[in-house]
């Protein structure tokens, strides 16, 4: 039973804590967010065409599911009034990175975000594709560290 308790505590603590890039998607507690296969392209296209019928704006979420701070933001981004707030206001895409930060960033570039700064790294675009906002200092990639209130305050002051 012991065993038992501290190999949950353990995983919880990996789980939440970003215990680092080595525990992968296939590991115990790992959500798949981010498809390794999709085309940042055309789900960003797709994004925006879904934007303009319903008048929301895009989130482009740059990241992958080795990441656990960015296993964290997801988590904040669908608790309580964030979840009703992104419904409603936003188009979530996310966007593939690999640990080693070289692949799809060009998509990052373009969008502004400079993905050296870590993951999650986010960009928020009008219905049109129009750069409202791209992260520059990587405000998200400690989301271990912060709390879904300041989820809460980025959905609200970009939502539009």
């Amino acid at each position: 039973m012991k065993v038992t308790m501290k190999v949950w505590v353990l995983m919880a603590a990996l789980t939440l804590g970003g215990a680092g890039t080595a525990m992968h998607a296939q590991g115990p507690g790992r959500k798949q967010i981010y498809s390794e296969t999709a085309d940042p392209k055309a789900a960003i296209a797709a994004g925006l065409a879904q934007a303009k019928r319903e008048h929301k704006r895009v989130i482009l979420d740059f990241g992958g599911d080795w990441c656990g701070d960015c296993q964290v933001l997801d988590i904040y981004f669908h608790q309580g009034a964030n979840r009703a707030i992104l419904d409603k206001s936003f188009v979530l895409v996310h966007v593939f990175i690999k640990e080693e930060m070289d692949n799809n960033i060009q998509f990052a570039a373009k969008y502004g975000v400079p993905i050296a700064k870590g993951v999650p790294a986010l960009a928020v675009l009008d219905e049109n594709g129009t750069v409202l906002y791209s992260q520059k200092t990587g405000q998200f990639n400690d989301m271990r560290h912060m709390d879904p209130g300041s989820v809460n305050e980025f959905l609200n002051r970009w939502k539009g």
